[in-house]
């Protein structure tokens, strides 16, 4: 999502109080590994920005110990002698780091002491400058944003993107309020307003020398994912040009001449462009793209592949069709001969390397894990970040096949712990089309008698994929002798375009039973799992499925959905991405019969068959999955008589983000299935299911 430019790092906020008791459960047996107020200790590599000369990374360190949402610091690391050194006190915060062409410069968005806004520094920490002290931002949904900032090549000017308010934006915020946009939420992770401010991106530009700002785009659309050409003369960008913006999610890319603000199309599609970036010699364009009819702001069936056209638009194709997994944003190898992108690919994120010019693509990085952000250098010089299977994202370098360099190892709060074993397995689905992929979070602590509870925890989507990079709500359940189960249920990415559309119109359906299926592999090849100590869980789409699955067996002890969703039909009328159900089922709700289909599928309609104890959490002002799917599900379990508990996190959108809020959740999360359990070896076997 494209945040608010300032609100997601800079809000300080209190928080709601755990449950002390829990405090002082000690984990299984005695082994040590983690608790949830560890995650305040935890510290991870964001951003990563190799220098010019390839002498110099500038990378992002993301804080746990703040209060509210975890909060980015700025640094600079000499290759050389691997000596770190952070840009400004322990209290500044800062984003988007860019080099000057000449690397004698970095720009980035933050605040550093009394200054703040666009700043400007040298690369040894000195002479920080203020070049715009007040950068606008916006909450209005703006997924699949690129590059905010790009430097002229030059070095003379900085382009960068700030909001100015459209014509409605007096009327959003009055009283009382009018609304006349369709798109009339902001983004999901905002969490802090239920209204679009109705601001809009524009590109601005600032003389380094005279400090000079102009405005180079204005009017009713919005403007981002900027790259400056490398003759200067113009700056591409990525724009949804619809008349009926709001109801129709398409990006095209367009090219905006410098001197006299003129504008020129590149693409003219129905489906999306993201992140277009020039090559060195200007002479094509690489972005990330569909080619389906419809494409959803929030989450797209469709596997992203790079792309590739001229600079006028022309002899688009598209060069990651080798490759049928989704794709992420690309970037050019300095000297135009190839570009580099992640790759998901069950359960990772690998990086590939595609010549431009035809070739076979070759990996680069393909270890168990998740390549997260990189920086493309001369000679094959590469820095990234990765999240292994044992720690949260550090920074990596790497120089052609030489083996890579781990940079930084941040979180001394691992030392001791014992991180629990993450293993995979298939098994054939349900109607016997797909070898479906989970992942077991293994209990730390295991002997060879002991018996183990099993949580299954369902990601969101449902075009996303769970894996064995390192997940630290899993490996605090592992603490205490829990097992975690993730199963990459169809609709999943990671495993080809055929698998990802084979939820298409049956939510809540087969994938359900993939869930159940990995289940049912588990508890009969891991005879340590307890059937009747397991829980279930879920965020998102993975909140929909907990949901769901409860209203139709009763093998799980609890349950804890979070910002899931409980009725398509609600739904559908009250998120801030409204073509999400039309892309999924292949119309819009109210034609034919879906509207019929809808309800049939939503577990309210059938919650008098849910008797599972069921806690639910969401976010107050979640504009994703707004919560009153929660307020429904909870009084319809009330109703039939299920015990069921409501919790609802202040200043949070959808998920919970704030440091302490994930803390609580966790806690309470504990707390919900240490109450349910039965006692170990209370009772024989009565769950059998399925």
């Amino acid at each position: 999502m494209h945040p608010r430019r300032q609100s997601a790092w800079f809000n300080a906020s209190s928080y709601l109080l755990g449950v002390a008791a829990l405090l002082a459960l000690a984990p299984f047996g005695k082994a040590q590994g983690l608790t949830s107020s560890d995650l305040s200790r935890f510290r991870f590599v964001g951003d990563a920005v190799l220098s010019p000369d390839g002498h110099r990374v500038a990378y992002t360190v993301i804080l746990y110990d703040r209060p509210g949402r975890p909060a980015p610091q700025l640094w600079i690391m000499d290759l050389t002698t691997q000596k770190p050194m952070r840009i400004g006190d322990e209290k500044g915060v800062a984003v988007n780091p860019r080099w000057s062409p000449d690397g004698k410069w970095l720009v980035f968005q933050g605040r550093v002491g009394e200054k703040h806004g666009l700043l400007l520094a040298r690369p040894d920490g000195s002479e920080i400058t203020t070049l715009v002290e007040k950068i606008e931002g916006t909450n209005s949904p703006l997924p699949g944003g690129g590059q905010d900032v790009t430097w002229s090549p030059d070095g003379k000017q900085i382009a960068f993107l700030s909001a100015t308010p459209d014509e409605r934006a007096a009327e959003a915020s009055g009283d009382p309020m009018v609304i006349s946009r369709y798109l009339y939420k902001p983004d999901a992770g905002e969490g802090l307003t239920r209204f679009n401010d109705n601001q809009r991106l524009h590109i601005f530009a600032v003389d380094l020398a005279s400090r000079q700002v102009r405005q180079l785009t204005q009017g009713i659309y919005d403007e981002h994912s900027i790259d400056w050409s490398p003759d200067g003369k113009e700056i591409l960008f990525a724009s949804n040009r619809e008349p009926n913006q709001d109801e129709f999610f398409n990006y095209d890319i367009f090219a905006l001449h410098v001197e006299d603000h003129s504008i020129r199309r590149l693409t003219a599609t129905e489906y999306n462009e993201y992140e277009p970036l020039w090559s060195p010699d200007g002479k094509h364009i690489v972005y990330r793209g569909t080619k389906r009819g419809l494409t959803d702001r929030e989450t797209t069936m469709e596997d992203t592949h790079v792309w590739m056209m001229n600079a006028d638009g022309s002899d688009r194709r598209e060069i990651g069709a080798v490759i049928d997994n989704r794709q992420g944003a690309p970037q050019w190898a300095p000297d135009g001969s190839a570009v580099y992108f992640t790759v998901q690919e069950r359960g990772s994120n690998h990086l590939v390397r595609l010549p431009v010019g035809g070739g076979a693509p070759a990996y680069v990085v393909k270890d168990n894990g998740g390549v997260g952000a990189f920086s493309v250098g001369k000679d094959g010089m590469l820095a990234y970040t990765f999240t292994s299977p044992r720690d949260m994202a550090q920074l990596y370098v790497k120089t052609g096949s030489a083996a890579a360099r781990k940079l930084t190892d941040l979180n001394e709060v691992l030392a001791g712990k014992q991180i629990a074993e993450v293993e995979s397995f298939t098994f054939v689905s349900n109607d016997n089309r797909f070898d479906v992929e989970a992942f077991l979070t293994k209990p730390v602590g295991m002997t060879a008698t002991s018996k183990h509870p099993l949580i299954v925890n369902i990601h969101g989507g449902p075009h996303g994929q769970n894996g064995p990079g390192f997940n630290f709500k899993n490996q605090v359940y592992a603490a205490r002798g829990w097992a975690t189960l993730n199963v990459n249920f169809r609709g999943s990415t990671g495993y080809g375009q055929k698998f990802a559309d084979a939820v298409f119109g049956d939510q809540n359906g087969d994938e359900g039973q993939d869930v159940l299926y990995g289940v049912s592999a588990a508890v009969r090849r891991y005879l340590w799992i307890d059937r009747e100590r397991m829980g279930i869980e879920g965020v998102s789409y993975g909140g929909q499925l907990t949901d769901w699955l409860i209203t139709q067996t009763n093998e799980f002890k609890a349950a804890i959905p979070t910002a899931g969703i409980a009725n398509l039909v609600s739904y559908n009328y009250m998120t801030y991405y409204n073509q999400y159900e039309e892309m999924e089922f292949g119309q819009f709700l109210h034609q034919g019969n879906l509207m019929d289909v809808a309800w049939e599928r939503s577990a309210l309609k059938h919650v008098a068959a849910a008797h599972t104890p069921t806690m639910l959490l969401h976010g107050e002002n979640d504009n994703d999955v707004p919560i009153a799917e929660a307020e429904q599900f909870f009084i319809a379990l009330k109703d039939v008589g299920t015990e069921a508990l409501f919790v609802r996190y202040p200043r949070e959108g959808h998920g919970i983000r704030e440091t302490q809020h994930v803390i609580d959740s966790t806690d309470r999360s504990i707390a919900w299935y240490e109450k349910h359990f039965p006692k170990p070896g209370a009772e024989g076997v009565t769950n059998v299911q399925p």
